[in-house]
């Protein structure tokens, strides 16, 4: 009873609390709160972006954000979501929508090294690794954990991609080669761990007396949790004591990205990748996933391919080819020989779902989705009207440092650092080509050998059969003892030549834009990244970067030289021997990369004195703090330096930037970003049509604003609306009688309609016996009108004769100009020998028509 009196007091104190922490909540988001509405209007009357401001906020519960949406919370989610029950909550309601991608891949990376204590790993074997590839079941876990929201991947090639259509044969030879096999797998296994020095005892593995423990590190923000459990049973089925490690984004990255491999933290991680455009062309693919040219962390330092695989990859990544048929065999060395390494075991290509409030619109890529896409920030908007705020949540933020030299690599990060800038070209989110943003046209010129072509006008391919002479004033080297650049005929006194050449000429006013903090461009924000780029690969300079090298080294070996040509308007000349299928991509690699310069200079100058660095592994060397422009404990000593340069001056490789920069614009640069700072809080200056008003790392949320002096009008991308992807259906027999023919039709339609022929770029067949062996393959051809979207297959008595009698599969992939995705389709069918079938028997039906629809 004594309680009892206390019980008004308890009541009247938990209300209290109560209602200050609503206040404080009111409080806490009052910064967001500025009234921002949306209004009507036109867009072709507004500048910048189609909202005034976007809240990124961390929601790392997948399974909420269908009510957050609808509640009004939430009107966005940055992740493509795997999941079949939520997709099925998707589709219940009236508030929310969805878009679909196809460009993010699950797969297993492996850690490839040999452990310091001397503990054994399995893993450092390719042998065993390959055999992985037997053991996991892909279409289990495409169906089962997946919920039929994947696709089963064996390859290095994204299955919707077009590099898939062009060595469908390939792959299916080898996707038939390494299906699952459970008992080769541990057969295969078993060898190669007794060669190393294990010991099976009654089911279990031992090394050196103590049990072969392995360490499965598990996302936990996805389905890659199943996934890592699932991996994780069938380790312990063959023998091996599993421990499993649980964590999110954030986590795992600590360990398996920053970490040292060779501390033995981990042997397998469930990873997942998304590509965030349509990649036309993924041969340098093998260079980044198996070796390390591809990134400068230290589990790419520790990767060791084959001499054989590491040639491939780097003439791939160089384009180091003279047709697409010497493409075409490197392609089909690198599948074969990146299997036998198995630096990851590719799983499954998702189909993601990425939810949006009902009330709003946004240009999705096919590939990437909406984290992905180069033109959120363009076209995200409500449907009734202008500006207005928007409330993205994403699973994960500021997961790795931001800098733009070799900061966070995560799509989540990358998604909010696209809004922030303005490349000077554009990926179409359905075919991957590029368009221009900032530049008015281009003129390619390639040698007559090289595999070059054009779709689009604001390209012109030019041929040419004479030697492409490089200009003996164009820039090809740095000298960081010296301080001074190198140009083409000083390096190269007897000439030099390049397969391609590339006169990039920018928008008239290019050069009188401004950064967000208020700064003119300068052409020092041009030549400062460059320079950057060879100080990092040179062993003389304080900036030298060791994980930077490898990569480094591919450029350097395909880069010929280039050179400012003019600065009204400003117009570049690019040349290089890496050539790519598509002149539009090829203009895209060869512009040169842009960065405010006494924004990167600060960072640039911390290096050089030993406080901070700019890679993660760099930072590990120096014993320092990674470099973050948007947080951290970074900020304080860049604001020190920053407080330095402004008092002298300083200018970053003055002896050459000097001839770009005026005195004047180096006072006004530090003063504007000092102006700047104080403001925001951050470093972080861009030049894109959102501007990063706050950052709030605590809190876990960033706010985006509407750059008002944005130059474009916000109507200039809003053409892409839905893609026209192929919709496939086979009308073919179930059964066919050898000693007859056999024709197929395929109907090919988008949206109920039939597809324009003039639209059709390939349609293709592939034909697999009953032991999935390939037979034959080839192209239909089209009917007549009227009868447009109908296509035809005539298999001859010759070939249907050599199937035999069995079942047998008929595959046919179709591309077009519209979309980079191909459609596929596929239909099963039986051969039977005559006197089987009892061709001709009184009362008997006709064989029934139909398709299998994939």
């Amino acid at each position: 009873m004594e309680r009892l009196k206390f019980l008004p007091f308890i009541i009247a104190v938990l209300v209290v609390g109560a209602i200050a922490g609503v206040l404080w909540m009111g409080e806490r988001h009052a910064g967001y709160d500025q009234g921002f509405a949306v209004q009507p209007g036109d867009p072709a009357q507004r500048r910048g972006a189609l909202v005034d401001e976007v809240i990124f906020t961390v929601e790392s519960d997948p399974g909420r954000i269908v009510a957050l949406i609808e509640r009004g919370a939430h009107h966005l989610y940055g992740q493509g979501l795997d999941s079949a029950s939520l997709f099925r909550l998707i589709q219940a309601s009236s508030q929310v929508d969805y878009h679909l991608s196809r460009g993010t891949s699950v797969e297993l990376t492996f850690n490839p090294a040999r452990f310091e204590d001397g503990r054994l790993n399995p893993f450092r074997v390719p042998a065993i690794r390959e055999a992985m590839n037997w053991l996991v079941d892909r279409r289990y876990v495409a169906e089962e954990l997946f919920g039929g929201l994947a696709a089963p991947r064996y390859l290095p090639l994204n299955t919707a991609f077009p590099d898939y259509a062009r060595l469908a044969a390939t792959a299916r030879e080898l996707e038939l080669h390494y299906r699952h096999d459970p008992a080769r797998a541990e057969a295969v296994i078993g060898q190669e761990l007794l060669k190393l020095g294990a010991k099976r005892l009654d089911g279990s593995w031992f090394y050196n007396d103590q049990p072969l423990r392995l360490t499965v590190l598990i996302r936990t923000d996805d389905n890659r949790e199943r996934v890592g459990d699932y991996i994780a049973n069938l380790l312990e089925d063959l023998g091996f004591a599993v421990q499993r490690l649980y964590r999110t984004a954030e986590e795992a990255a600590r360990i398996w990205i920053a970490g040292d491999p060779a501390l033995g933290q981990w042997h397998i991680y469930t990873g997942a990748w998304i590509s965030p455009v349509i990649n036309r062309d993924v041969g340098n693919d093998f260079n980044f996933y198996y070796t390390p040219r591809g990134r400068p962390e230290p589990l790419w330092q520790a990767y060791q391919p084959d001499p054989e695989f590491d040639q491939v990859a780097d003439r791939l990544d160089r384009r180091d080819y003279t047709s697409v048929e010497q493409r075409q065999a490197l392609m089909k060395d690198a599948l074969r020989l990146a299997m036998q390494d198995s630096a990851r075991v590719w799983l499954v290509d998702k189909q993601s779902i990425w939810p949006h409030a009902e009330n709003i619109a946004v240009a999705v890529d096919l590939a990437g989705g909406v984290t992905g896409s180069a033109l959120w920030p363009y076209t995200l908007r409500f449907k009734d009207g202008l500006g207005g705020r928007l409330v993205i949540g994403t699973p994960s933020m500021l997961t790795e440092p931001w800098n733009p030299v070799a900061g966070s690599n995560w799509i989540f990060d990358l998604m909010i650092m696209r809004a922030l800038g303005d490349a000077a070209v554009l990926p179409d989110p359905f075919t991957g080509l590029f368009w221009p943003q900032r530049i008015q046209g281009a003129t390619v010129t390639v040698a007559a050998d090289a595999p070059v072509s054009r779709t689009l006008d604001w390209v012109t391919l030019e041929k040419t059969r004479q030697a492409l002479e490089v200009p003996p004033d164009a820039w090809i080297a740095w000298e960081a003892d010296a301080g001074r650049i190198i140009t083409v005929g000083e390096k190269h006194p007897d000439g030099l030549t390049a397969r391609s050449r590339a006169i990039i000429k920018y928008e008239d006013d290019y050069l009188k834009r401004r950064w967000h903090d208020g700064s003119r461009f300068s052409v020092a924000d041009l030549v400062l990244p460059w320079i950057l780029t060879f100080e990092r690969a040179d062993e003389n300079s304080r900036l030298f970067d060791p994980g930077h090298l490898p990569r480094f080294l591919v450029y350097q070996r395909h880069f010929k030289g280039w050179r400012i040509i003019d600065t009204a308007p400003l117009t570049v000349e690019v040349y290089s021997d890496q050539v790519f299928l598509d002149a539009e991509n090829l203009v895209a690699n060869r512009l040169p990369a842009l960065q405010p310069w006494h924004v990167l200079g600060l960072g640039i100058e911390a290096e050089r004195r030993g406080e901070l660095a700019f890679s993660t592994a760099q930072a590990d060397r120096l014993g320092v703090e990674q470099i973050s422009y948007v947080s951290g404990p970074s900020l304080e000593i860049l604001r020190d330096y920053l407080a330095v340069a402004a008092k002298v001056g300083h200018l970053p490789f003055a002896k050459e930037l000097a001839a770009w920069v005026e005195p004047e614009e180096i006072t006004q640069r530090y003063t504007a970003l000092t102006d700047w700072v104080a403001q925001r809080g951050h470093f972080w200056v861009d030049d894109g049509p959102f501007y990063l008003h706050s950052v709030r790392p605590l809190e876990g949320s960033l706010v985006l604003r509407r750059n008002q002096d944005f130059p474009d009008y916000a109507d200039k991308w809003l053409h892409f609306s839905e893609p026209r992807i192929p919709e496939l259906e086979i009308d073919a027999p179930l059964v066919v009688v050898l000693g007859e023919a056999m024709e197929a039709t395929l109907n090919i339609t988008f949206a109920g309609r039939p597809y324009p022929r003039e639209e059709i770029d390939e349609v293709r067949y592939l034909l697999f016996d009953a032991d999935d062996r390939l037979l034959n393959r080839g192209e239909l051809e089209p009917l007549e009108p009227p009868e447009q979207g109908r296509w035809r297959l005539t298999l001859p008595v010759a070939t249907l004769q050599r199937l035999g009698a069995g079942a047998n599969s008929l595959e046919i992939a179709v591309t077009t100009t519209n979309v980079a995705l191909p459609g596929f389709a596929s239909h099963a069918f039986a051969t039977v020998p005559a006197h089987d079938y009892g061709v001709g028997e009184p009362g008997e039906e006709p064989p029934q028509h139909g398709g299998q629809h994939d």
